[in-house]
C-alpha cells in the first residue's frame, strides 16, 4: 500500500482558514465566559473608573492565557491521534524515497565577538556529521563575521585555516570579516546574499550556538526540493548544553512542554508560520528579491534600522506568494540559551525593541492578515508585562479605595440568571479558571508521556520528571514578576526613545553570577517588593497574603538569580537526575562530538599569557607570528595589492606601536593598523628586523615570550 504524503503546496486555503476560524473560536468562547463572569462579579459591587480599567486589562491579558491554552489543548488532540498530516516533514514519505535531490546549500554563521573556540568546534560537529552521510558535496560553510574585539578577530582566522586543514575543507569552509559592520546580523546577510548568494538556491542560517546533525541538514534541502512553493523552512531547536540551574530548568521545560504548544502553533498558521532567524533553511533565489529590510520611518529605537529582522523576513516572503513553514518535529536541531536570569533579560531587552518596532509594519500594505497576526503576537509578548503590571497596580488601587472607605461589600444579585454563585464563588471560580489555563496544559504534556514509557525513562522516570515539573513550576512563579519588572523597564525604556546597545550574548563562565552583579541588578525589584509588600499589608493584610506570590519573587530576586545561576547546583542536579531532557540521557553524536572536542580544546591550551600580554595577545599574534600574520594579511588585502609607503598617515601609528607599545594606541587606531595590509607587513619585518633597544618593553617581553613556547604558537593559543 502506497502512503499518501501531504503536499504544501497543493493546501486547501480554505482548511488553513477552518483552522484559524476554530482556534480564534476557542480563545474567544474561553475568554467570553471569564469577561462576563468578571464584568458580573464587578457590577454585584458597583463600578468605578478603576474596575473599568481593570477588567479591559483584564480582557488583554485572558485572551492571552487562553491563546497559549488553545494552542496545546489542540496539540494534545493530534497528538493523540498520532500527529497532524498537514505538516511539511508529511511531504516525503521517508520511508520510501531514498534517493531524493539535493543542491548547492550555503550553511552561513554570522557571528560577533563570540566564543571563538564554540563557534568553530560547533562547525566541526556539523561538519562531521554532514560528511558522515556522505551527501556533503552540495553544502558549503561560511562564517560570517562583525567582531570587533581585537583579539577575536585574529583568533578567528587563526582557527578558521586551522581548521580547514585539520578538516580538509579547504574550498568547503569559508570566512569573512566585515570592514563595516552596518545593521548588525541582517547586514552581515544581507552582505553575503549580495556576494554569494546568487551561487547558491538554498542558504541555511546557524547561530554562533547552533548545532544541527547532518540528516537534519539534508532533510530540509530535500523538502525544499520537493516543495518548490516553499520560500523557508523553520525547525525548533531543542535547547541544549545548559549547566547552570537556571539553564538547566528552561531547557527541561521547553523540551517537555513544548511539543504540544508547537503541534498547535502549525495547526493555526500552516504554511504562513514564521522565521526566527536561526537553524532555517531560505530558498535564496526570492528572498533576495522580496526580502530586503526597509527603514522605519523615524529614528531608533522605534524607527531606523530593523532589529529584529527575522518577523519582518518571513511577512515580506509572504507578500512575495512563498510559504513558510514550521518543521516542528524534525529532529536534530540545538542551540544553547542564555545561562542566568540576567543574561536572558538582557536578550529579552534586544528583543523586545525588536518586537515593538514591528506595530509600524500592522498596517504595512501587501502583508498576509497572518503575517501582521505573528508581528501583533511578537510585540504583545512583551506589552503584555506592563499590562500585568497595571493589572496589579488597579488592583491595589481599588482594593486601597474600597478599605479606605471602611465600608463594608453590599453585593447585589448577579446579573445574569445563570449565574448561581455568590460573590465569593464566583471569585473563586475565576481564580480556579485561570490556573486550569495556567497549568493544564502542562498535565496535559504528561499525559502524552503516558503513552511513551520509553521517552519517560529518557527524562530521568517519573519520579525524578514530577520533582522536576514541581521545582521548575514554582521556580517559574517566582521568576515571572522578576521578568514583568524587566519587561516592563524595556518596553518604557523603547517608548521613551532609550536604544539598545548590540552585545554579544554571554553563554557560559565559569563562576557563574556574582553576588554583587546580582545585587545591582535586582536591587531595584527587592525594593519594589518591599514597598508594595508594606504597602499591601497597611491596606489589608488578606490583600497581602493575596500578593505574596508576586511579592515573594520580587523580594528575593537577589539570592534567587544567583543561586540559578551557579554551575554547581546545576552539576549537582544533573548528577541527581532532576531536569533531565532525552538528549542527556541519549546524547545525540552531535552533542557528544562537540563536548569532547571543546575538552581536547581546553586541554591543548598549556599556554598561559602573561597579565601584561593578555590585553593585546590578538594584535601581539598578528604582529609577532609568520604563520597568524600571513593569514591575517591575506584576508585583508585588497584585490591586486598595494606597495609600501612611507609617506602614509599611518606610519607615525606604526612607529608608536613599535617604541612605546600597544598602550600607547586607542582602539581605533589599532583597528587602523589592523585593517591596512601594508602596515601589518611593515610591523611585522621591522619587529623582528630592529635590535631590542628600539622596542618597547612591551614587544621585548612578547618575543621573549614567544621563542619560549615549545609549540607552535597559533597552535598553542587558537587550539
Amino acid at each position: 500500500m502506497i502512503r499518501k504524503c501531504f503536499k504544501p503546496d497543493e493546501i486547501d486555503l480554505s482548511r488553513s482558514t477552518r483552522r484559524r476560524v476554530f482556534t480564534a473560536s476557542l480563545v474567544i468562547v474561553i475568554t467570553g465566559i471569564a469577561v462576563l463572569l468578571m464584568a458580573d462579579l464587578l457590577w454585584r459591587t458597583g463600578f468605578t473608573a478603576w474596575k473599568v480599567v481593570f477588567l479591559l486589562l483584564f480582557v488583554v491579558l485572558f485572551a492571552n492565557i487562553a491563546f497559549g491554552f488553545a494552542q496545546a489543548l489542540l496539540g494534545f488532540y493530534y497528538r493523540m491521534k498520532g500527529g497532524d498530516f498537514c505538516r511539511i516533514t508529511r511531504s516525503i514519505d521517508w520511508d520510501t524515497e531514498e534517493d531524493l535531490p539535493l543542491a548547492s546549500t550555503a550553511i552561513v554563521m554570522p557571528i560577533c565577538n563570540e566564543e571563538v573556540g564554540r563557534v568553530f568546534e560547533g562547525i566541526r560537529s556539523v561538519y562531521d556529521s554532514l560528511k558522515a552521510t556522505g551527501l556533503i558535496e552540495p553544502f558549503e560553510f561560511f562564517v560570517l563575521s562583525d567582531s570587533g574585539e581585537v583579539n577575536k578577530w585574529i583568533e578567528e582566522e587563526a582557527t578558521w585555516v586551522a581548521m580547514g586543514k585539520q578538516l580538509d575543507a579547504q574550498g568547503k569552509l569559508f570566512y569573512r570579516k566585515r570592514r563595516v559592520n552596518i545593521n548588525r546580523k541582517s547586514g552581515n546577510l544581507s552582505d553575503f546574499c549580495r556576494r554569494w548568494g546568487r551561487r547558491y538556491r538554498y542558504m541555511i542560517v546557524l547561530d554562533a550556538d547552533s548545532i544541527m546533525s547532518g540528516e537534519s541538514l539534508v532533510k530540509m534541502v530535500q523538502m525544499m526540493e520537493r516543495n518548490p512553493g516553499v520560500g523557508i523552512i523553520q525547525t525548533v531547536p531543542r535547547l541544549v548544553n545548559g549547566r547552570t540551574l537556571f539553564a538547566r530548568m528552561q531547557q527541561f521545560s521547553s523540551r517537555l512542554y513544548g511539543p504540544l504548544f508547537q503541534m498547535g502553533l502549525n495547526y493555526w498558521q500552516q504554511g504562513e508560520g514564521n522565521y526566527w532567524g536561526h537553524n532555517a533553511i531560505i530558498r535564496l533565489a526570492p528572498f533576495i528579491e522580496h526580502c530586503a529590510l526597509p527603514d522605519l520611518p523615524g529614528n531608533e529605537p522605534f524607527g531606523g534600522k530593523i532589529l529584529s529582522h527575522d518577523y519582518v523576513e518571513a511577512a515580506l516572503m509572504r507578500k512575495g506568494g512563498w510559504s513558510v513553514w514550521l518543521a516542528y518535529d524534525l529532529e536534530g536541531s540545538y542551540e544553547e540559551g542564555p545561562p542566568n536570569l540576567i543574561e536572558f533579560a538582557k536578550r529579552d531587552r534586544r528583543w523586545s525593541q525588536g518586537n515593538l518596532q514591528h506595530s509600524w509594519l500592522l498596517a504595512a500594505s501587501g502583508l498576509k492578515l497572518v503575517s501582521r497576526v505573528h508581528l501583533f503576537l511578537g510585540a504583545l509578548a512583551y506589552v503584555v508585562s506592563p499590562l500585568w503590571l497595571l493589572f496589579l497596580m488597579a488592583t491595589t488601587a481599588m482594593v486601597y479605595n474600597f478599605e479606605s472607605m471602611g465600608l463594608s461589600f453590599i453585593v447585589t444579585d448577579s446579573s445574569m440568571e445563570m449565574v448561581r454563585m455568590d460573590a465569593a464563588a464566583q471569585s473563586a471560580f475565576l481564580l480556579g479558571m485561570t490556573l486550569f489555563l495556567l497549568f493544564f496544559p502542562k498535565i496535559l504534556c504528561l499525559l502524552d508521556l503516558v503513552r511513551k514509557p520509553g521517552e519517560v525513562a529518557r527524562f530521568g522516570g517519573w519520579f525524578r520528571l514530577l520533582c522536576s515539573v514541581v521545582l521548575e513550576n514554582l521556580a517559574s512563579i517566582f521568576i515571572a514578576p522578576v521578568l514583568m519588572l524587566f519587561h516592563s523597564k524595556f518596553v518604557l525604556f523603547t517608548i521613551f526613545g532609550k536604544g539598545v546597545r548590540w552585545t554579544a550574548q554571554k553563554r557560559g563562565g565559569e563562576d557563574g553570577v556574582h553576588w554583587r552583579e546580582a545585587c545591582l541588578t535586582h536591587l531595584g525589584h527587592t525594593m519594589t517588593g518591599l514597598l508594595w509588600g508594606t504597602a499591601a499589608y497597611w491596606i489589608s493584610p488578606v490583600f497581602f497574603y493575596w500578593m505574596s506570590p508576586v511579592l515573594l519573587g520580587m523580594v528575593f530576586s537577589i539570592p534567587l538569580s544567583y543561586l540559578l545561576g551557579k554551575f554547581g547546583l546545576g552539576e549537582k542536579a544533573r548528577c541527581s537526575g532532576f531536569f533531565m531532557t532525552p538528549e542527556e540521557s541519549d546524547r545525540p553524536e552531535e552533542l557528544s562530538s562537540l563536548e569532547k572536542n571543546l575538552e581536547k580544546r581546553q586541554a591543548s591550551l598549556r599556554l598561559r599569557l602573561r597579565p601584561e600580554l593578555a590585553d593585546d595577545y590578538g594584535l601581539m599574534q598578528a604582529v609577532l607570528d609568520p604563520y597568524v600574520n600571513a593569514v591575517h594579511v591575506s584576508l585583508i588585502r585588497e584585490k591586486g595589492g598595494s606597495r609600501i609607503d612611507l609617506n602614509n598617515p599611518l606610519q607615525i601609528l606604526r612607529e608608536r606601536l613599535l617604541s612605546k607599545g600597544p598602550d600607547a594606541l586607542s582602539s581605533k587606531e589599532k583597528r587602523s593598523l589592523l585593517m591596512d595590509a601594508d602596515s601589518m607587513i611593515w610591523l611585522h619585518n621591522h619587529l623582528w628586523s630592529r635590535p631590542s633597544r628600539m622596542l618597547s618593553q612591551w614587544w621585548q617581553s612578547a618575543i621573549s615570550h614567544y621563542n619560549s613556547l615549545s609549540v607552535a604558537p597559533q597552535t598553542a593559543l587558537f587550539h
